[in-house]
């Protein structure tokens, strides 16, 4: 290759590099539409208002919120994959994201290749509790009862193949033991149905039993994070017994696939400066959401390693939705 050929292909890759760029500096020049396949009120819903919230205050530009709950976020996310790949149409979703191809028989999109990651926004961390009138304190006492007495424990959960259940079938896999599984239909009647000891364990999302913890209705025994929780310091995590453990769940923005790479670099960063923002990490630990930050690369080995982690426990359970 002689000189002149060498510079004439320099000047055409800076050609092609500066439009993407001013293109990512001057993003967004008009309304974002933030689909959050869930309904008002829900922690999807609530962790993604708080942060959209601070990025329209940061960046002079509206994230819009448009709740398009249905099937798990399966009907959200299908409108996501088909919105044009210009970072105007995001989504704020949870890790089901990611089981639903493995719990639904069929999903209208790839999961893996119609997606791109922009950033987590938090961290959801179970924590495995169990009514006053069982006789054990520690995750040690509870799995050997588990032992002694095959499927004597029974465990609610807020649905077959949920984050709720399938964290629970996961310890029992790791663990060798046998529970009885008892869904609910949401988070809601399966903390209510344990604190008033119609079922005897629960791999509870933290916000949903901290009142029933706070009134003794239910005594943690440990959380399923690698590491202790800022709200419970003193519950310990699952790992320290079962070596290995760890079962969290994630709320995340994502966009279509084929969206520029500048344009996901900066909603990356803008996300990291939102999250940063004192008031909107306050508010997200109020809510048993740990502010949780990754690049979109991180963010990229995440959700493959979480997709082949949900396809390994459902296989190995056999929950399915339909």
């Amino acid at each position: 290759m002689n000189n002149t050929m060498r510079l004439t292909l320099l000047a055409l890759a800076g050609a092609v590099a500066l439009p993407m760029a001013a293109l990512a500096q001057n993003y967004p020049v008009k309304p974002v539409r933030v689909i959050i396949p869930w309904p008002p009120g829900g922690s999807n819903d609530i962790a993604g208002r708080m942060v959209m919230q601070k990025m329209t205050e940061n960046t002079g530009q509206q994230f819009v919120i448009d709740n398009r709950g249905g099937a798990s976020g399966i009907v959200g996310s299908d409108i996501v994959a088909k919105s044009p790949a210009d970072g105007y149409v995001i989504m704020v979703h949870s890790t089901t994201h990611v089981s639903n191809p493995h719990l639904y028989s069929k999903v209208p999109y790839d999961t893996m290749k119609d997606f791109v990651g922009i950033a987590p926004l938090a961290r959801q961390v179970g924590m495995l509790v169990v009514h006053p009138s069982l006789p054990v304190k520690t995750v040690k006492e509870f799995l050997d009862l588990g032992r002694r007495q095959p499927n004597a424990i029974t465990y609610s959960s807020s649905g077959n193949g949920s984050f709720v259940h399938l964290g629970m079938a996961l310890l029992n896999s790791m663990s060798n033991t046998r529970m009885v599984h008892v869904p609910y239909k949401g988070g809601g009647p399966a903390a209510v149905a344990i604190a008033s000891g119609e079922v005897q364990a629960m791999m509870a999302t933290v916000g949903s039993v901290i009142p029933h913890i706070n009134s003794k209705r239910l005594r943690p025994v440990a959380v399923t994070s690698e590491e202790p929780i800022s709200q419970f310091p003193q519950v310990p995590p699952i790992s320290s017994v079962v070596k290995g453990y760890e079962f969290t769940a994630w709320i995340g923005a994502l966009a279509p696939a084929g969206v520029p790479k500048p344009i996901i670099d900066r909603l990356n960063a803008e996300i990291h400066k939102a999250l940063k923002d004192k008031s909107v990490a306050e508010k997200l630990s109020g809510q048993t959401l740990d502010p949780m930050f990754m690049s979109p690369e991180q963010f990229a080995v995440r959700l493959k390693s979480d997709y082949d982690k949900y396809a390994k426990v459902i296989k190995e359970t056999g929950a399915k939705v339909d």
